[in-house]
């Protein structure tokens, strides 16, 4: 594919999911634009990600610090004004790479990420917006603090420093995802934050009616992985 056909794939993509959004935001009586689109691109590398930005994506979504290493200091250079959200589950022991890297972080889901993270932030005079991840299904193999742990996370993200600006989750795969969205929406309320990073490729017009300010979408913009 040429670079003039890899943009036009990109940009047309883009528009789809953005039209998309806009469409539920309209449904839902919110304002337009109000959702932010971040294109997660794990997976991908420099060259595809490239595309998305010249049709003007502006929020990128990573798994991991190790393999965003590897092509966003590169991109970030060229691009500056992109802001790269860390959406995968974050260790302790990498927390000061991410806070240098990263811009946002999704994934703050337990006491001991909490204090690496605080530290981190001090040492780089980076201090980060996070979101805390709440396992919203109650499914063993995903991360996410429980739903019964979250006044007291969110207590010690209060005392270790680290702004909490909403909540994040990924609901069961293959159940209607509506239901777990809408307690987290709730969840966010009873906790005063404003902001709800939920929805990807198969739900995200679900998750934009229900209230997400921020969706997570990969398949949708970057094609079915060969």
């Amino acid at each position: 594919m040429t670079q003039s056909e890899a943009l036009a794939a990109a940009s047309q993509r883009l528009a789809a999911v953005t039209a998309a959004i806009r469409h539920q935001e309209k449904l839902a009586g919110r304002k337009a634009g109000s959702t932010t689109l971040i294109a997660v691109s794990k997976t991908h590398e420099a060259e595809a990600i490239r595309p998305l930005i010249l049709a003007g994506a502006r929020h990128f979504g990573e798994n991991r610090v190790q393999e965003a290493q590897g092509k966003w200091p590169a991109l970030k250079a060229d691009f500056p004004d992109v802001t790269l959200h860390l959406v995968g589950q974050l260790q302790s022991n990498k927390a000061k790479e991410a806070v240098e890297l990263f811009d946002v972080i999704h994934g703050v889901d337990r006491p001991s990420l909490v204090t690496a993270l605080g530290k981190a932030m001090q040492e780089t005079g980076r201090h980060l917006p996070c979101f805390v991840q709440v396992n919203i299904g109650n499914e063993d193999q995903k991360g996410g603090c429980a739903v019964a742990d979250l006044p007291a996370l969110l207590a010690q993200c209060t005392a270790a420093g680290l702004e909490i600006i909403g909540l994040m989750a990924v609901p069961p795969a293959g159940i209607e995802a509506a239901p777990f969205f809408a307690l987290l929406a709730e969840l966010a309320k009873r906790h005063g934050l404003d902001q709800l990073s939920m929805g990807m490729s198969s739900d995200y017009e679900t998750a934009v009616l229900l209230g997400s300010t921020h969706v997570r979408i990969g398949t949708a913009l970057f094609g079915e992985r060969g």
